[in-house]
């Protein structure tokens, strides 16, 4: 982690404590904190009267060719108000020439706060210096989402702490599951579904489950990939059969969508038929990545499937895999490679 690079925790802590640093230079793949911070540092730093005076936003498209030297410019003045001056930069992956922003940060306005907000592409380059913040904002990897959930839903019962406590909600971890696995790492996509459960939810409805995610965001409570992966794990070949032939007819759950998550699931099995304390369920939700709700699945998978059957269906994953994406494929068609790979798992 470069010199000044803070989490978006701990820059979050620091604005609500009205400890400002003179530049923010906040950058990453994933925009969903870029925005969280930026907009903060926008709605709460000065009041009403004070951005009408004493802030800019300015946006990288119209200071591409020009270069920061605007907003550098902008940051340097003094706040009308006397109180700071907030000079916030939006999109600005799209500027080509930084040369101004090395020679600001040597010596910054100390009343100013100058926000610099690159979402993808690349961000400038600034030396280690106690006046800058830098933030990278990296996506969640797949095993991130679950854990992500439940803190969202922990945050969202907080912040309503002035209300009533029956007012708050609890989600079934297997819908956690569900959600992660269908929803994908795009934190704002997570966030608006999340939005319309919490905020969708009847009158006296505190639990966030399966029924009110299919009435909510269309997810099916029975057909969806962690119900094909109990099927496998309970050895139900009518049920995994039945979704599988659901999945074949649904736009929503192309097989190269619905192969990762239980190719997880089975690669997770092999470690842990090695584990040497399997009935430590925290410690084998550590090494797997897992909600420790989920290791008794792996307990009884384990019974079901040993660790040679485990490697061998790995390897039919891998097959299927390549004829989904037309190697070797010949005429079988998606709902074809669906039955064969659910015979030989159960076979």
């Amino acid at each position: 982690m470069a010199a000044g690079t803070l989490t978006y925790d701990q820059i979050m802590l620091q604005l609500k404590q009205q400890q400002y640093k003179p530049v923010y230079l906040l950058y990453g793949d994933e925009p969903y904190y870029i925005d969280k911070v930026t907009d903060y540092i926008e709605e709460n730093v000065l009041d009403e009267a004070g951005k009408s005076f004493d802030q800019v936003v300015l946006y990288g498209r119209d200071l591409a060719e020009a270069g920061i030297g605007e907003a550098v410019m902008q940051a340097r003045g003094f706040a009308m108000m006397g109180g700071y001056k907030v000079v916030i930069v939006r999109e600005a992956q799209m500027i080509k020439k930084w040369q101004a922003l090395e020679q600001y940060i040597a010596a910054p306005q100390p009343q100013s706060i100058l926000v610099i907000a690159c979402k993808s592409g690349s961000a400038p380059k600034v030396p280690a210096s106690p006046h800058v913040a830098v933030m990278q904002s990296t996506p969640l990897r797949d095993y991130q989402v679950a854990g992500w959930i439940t803190r969202y839903i922990d945050e969202w019962n907080k912040s309503q702490a002035a209300q009533a406590k029956e007012d708050r909600v609890t989600i079934d971890p297997k819908v956690t599951q569900i959600l992660a696995d269908n929803l994908g790492t795009n934190l704002q996509q997570i966030v608006l579904s999340l939005e319309k459960l919490v905020n969708g939810r009847p009158a006296g409805v505190n639990v966030i489950d399966a029924a009110l995610v299919e009435r909510n965001i269309g997810i099916s409570k029975d057909y969806n990939g962690f119900e094909l992966q109990d099927a496998l794990i309970t050895g139900d070949a009518l049920k995994a059969n039945r979704i599988v032939r659901y999945f074949a007819s649904s736009k929503d759950h192309p097989i190269q969508k619905e192969l990762p998550l239980l190719f997880g699931f089975f690669a997770n099995l092999m470690l842990f038929h090695y584990l040497p304390n399997k009935n430590d369920e925290r410690a084998v939700a550590a090494v797997l990545k897992i909600n420790p709700f989920l290791v008794k699945n792996y307990a009884r998978a384990a019974q079901r499937y040993s660790a040679g059957k485990t490697f061998r269906i790995i390897s039919y994953f891998r097959d299927t895999d390549a004829r989904s994406k037309g190697i070797g494929t010949g005429s079988a068609t998606e709902i074809d490679l669906w039955k064969e790979l659910i015979y030989k798992i159960l076979h």
